[in-house]
């Protein structure tokens, strides 16, 4: 994003200096961003004055700069426009740094700016959260390039669909918070994308009902989908399972890993589970256990086996869920082995 006419071939000393003064690790920028050290023109010490000025203490304004070295080639009016932005979103200028020592580039990034402000307003009108804007900027920066136009229409899509799948008035609000804040990147899609995907679905012999499940189920990743993928994934599980449209469609519901993911994905997984002696039948009865990585599951077999738990012959329930959940029920199945069998408090039936 910088210009190469004020480039020179050789390092710019006064920045290096600078740098040097503010014991930022100049190694470690030329290993990483040389480009930035050889500009005719760089604010190191009006950057370093700003970050200080909110609060940074020295330690903070090297890690910063090593991060994020092209900061310095900002003009200082550009960095105060977007500390102005982003205290719209920011509880107070501690919170603020704590952000930028975190996420240097999103912050550092002050093209489009009238853009990013738009959609900050836009998002707060909506109802979005302020810890949640402040997120979409540090994780999802470049939702807020578009013009704030573009974002618009692509909430009217989800609305005009939400309602028109069966969604009510009352809750569409809510859902299109819940949509965003799980997945931001929804607003990087068309709408002729979110048409395409719904349609797909509709297409496939889900119902308007199903169709909002799964989009709930998705975090609205659905719409990072194209329907070609979606169908070479339908049909990779329609073989594996050898089952009917139907059931196919149920399977989806309960998992929609399997609309989800993609066929080497879903082909790697289900290899590792196979190999650990888990039958097709078994996956077909919890087909959850797909959405889980390979390697998670076999450390999970592990641990059961350790425990004298056959996962051949039992059902693959125990492997399933998150890390918690997962915790949970190794608890149970190690308490349940620990319990004495006889238990001497007991009474005894004694027959006359």
């Amino acid at each position: 994003t910088f210009t190469t006419d004020t480039k020179s071939s050789e390092e710019n000393n006064k920045t290096i200096e600078s740098l040097y003064q503010l014991s930022v690790d100049i190694k470690k920028i030329r290993r990483l961003k040389e480009w930035v050290l050889l500009q005719d023109v760089a604010y190191v010490k009006e950057i370093a004055g700003i970050l200080q000025e909110m609060g940074a203490d020295e330690a903070a304004v090297a890690n910063i700069l090593e991060r994020c070295p092209e900061a310095i080639l900002h003009t200082p009016a550009e960095i105060n426009s977007q500390r102005a932005l982003w205290q719209l979103v920011c509880q107070n200028e501690k919170q603020l740094i704590k952000l930028i020592e975190q996420f240097p580039e999103s912050f550092f990034t002050t093209e489009h700016h009238e853009n990013q402000k738009a959609n900050i307003l836009f998002f707060q009108e909506l109802g979005l959260k302020n810890n949640i804007i402040t997120r979409f900027l540090t994780s999802a920066p470049n939702v807020f390039y578009n013009p704030v136009e573009k974002t618009k229409t692509l909430i009217e899509t989800l609305q005009k669909n939400y309602l028109s799948l069966g969604g009510s008035d009352a809750n569409m609000k809510i859902w299109i918070l819940k949509l965003l804040s799980q997945n931001p990147f929804i607003l990087l899609n068309t709408p002729t994308t979110i048409q395409e995907n719904l349609e797909f679905l509709q297409k496939n012999g889900f119902t308007d009902q199903e169709v909002l499940h799964l989009l709930s189920k998705l975090k609205g990743f659905i719409f990072q989908l194209t329907p070609g993928t979606m169908q070479e994934s339908l049909l990779f599980s329609k073989n594996v399972f050898k089952c009917s449209d139907q059931e196919l469609k149920q399977l989806v519901l309960t998992c929609p890993a399997l609309l989800y993911y993609s066929v080497p994905v879903l082909e790697e997984r289900l290899e590792g589970l196979l190999k650990a002696g888990i039958s097709i039948a078994q996956i077909r009865e919890t087909p959850m256990v797909l959405e889980l990585t390979t390697q998670i599951v076999q450390y999970r077999i592990k641990k059961l086996s350790a425990l004298g738990y056959d996962i051949k012959n039992g059902t693959l329930e125990s492997l399933n869920g998150t890390k918690k959940d997962f915790e949970v029920n190794y608890g149970k199945i190690q308490s349940k082995k620990e319990r004495p069998i006889f238990n001497p408090v007991a009474p005894i039936n004694i027959e006359d």
